[in-house]
Formats: structure tokens, sequence, C-alpha cells
């Protein structure tokens, strides 16, 4: 296992994801997470930065259905609306593309309850990195 592939697996742990339910070619992702008691802060609620991560990566695996795994879906603006507060259980996280650029791209997501609430909602501007050269400026910086 690669270190780059133990990175990846680390942070879908740490965000509780389930599944990878959709892959669409067209730009759309859907993902099952599952929120923990631990992810909570007051009175059950899941803390908001989950739930920006789980739409974030929603987003971030939709531009990689459409763009191809030689790219690298950065973040240069992301803004998360709440609707309603996310409890412990499963959660689905949808992104798609809004509009798409030669490097710059729009994404809109939300995140789900099971019954179909939309709890948050986000857009997002990414930036499409190459690959090759997101890590070897990554090795450069860690000396790695």
């Amino acid at each position: 296992m690669s270190e780059d592939t133990k990175a990846d697996q680390s942070l879908h742990d740490a965000l509780g994801l389930i599944r990878v339910v959709k892959l669409d070619p067209e730009g759309r992702a859907t993902l099952e997470y599952e929120a923990k008691p631990s992810m909570c802060h007051s009175g059950g609620v899941v803390q908001g930065g989950f739930i920006t991560g789980w739409i974030d990566a929603a987003m971030a695996h939709a531009a990689m259905a459409k763009n191809g795994r030689d790219i690298v879906p950065m973040s240069l603006e992301l803004k998360v609306s709440f609707f309603a507060p996310a409890r412990p259980g499963k959660v689905i996280a949808e992104g798609w593309v809004e509009r798409h650029g030669k490097r710059t791209t729009f994404y809109e997501g939300h995140l789900k309850a099971p019954d179909g609430t939309v709890l948050a909602k986000a857009t997002s501007t990414i930036l499409l990195a190459d690959m090759s050269r997101v890590v070897a400026a990554s090795k450069k910086a860690t000396g790695a």
C-alpha cells in the first residue's frame, strides 16, 4: 500500500466513510458516511467541520469522476449553509459539477439525512491540479 493510499484511507476512516455509492463521469458523486457520537458537540449535534468535510469530499469525488484520477481537485473557495442539525447515524453527501472550465470549475453539493431532508448545502470553486505536480511539490515540501 502506497503512502498516498494510506493517507486516503486514514482520511476516509476519520470522516466515517461507509461507501462510495456512485461516481458518474458526467460529474456527480454520492457518498455515505456514518456520523459518530464522537463527532458531536453539545446536544448530540455533529460538528460543522465534519459536515463541511463530507460535502467537500463528495464534490471532490465528482470532480475526479469527471476529470480522471490524474487530477487533484483543490478547493479555492468553499461556502456551506447549514439548514438542520446532523445527528449520529448515516448521512448522504452528494456533489455535482455546476460549471466546468479548463482549470477552474464550480461544484455544488449537499448533505442529506436518510429520509431525504437536506441538512446543509455547499458551493465550491475548485482548481483542477495535475497530480504529478502536486505529488512532486508535496515531496519537496516534506523532504520525502
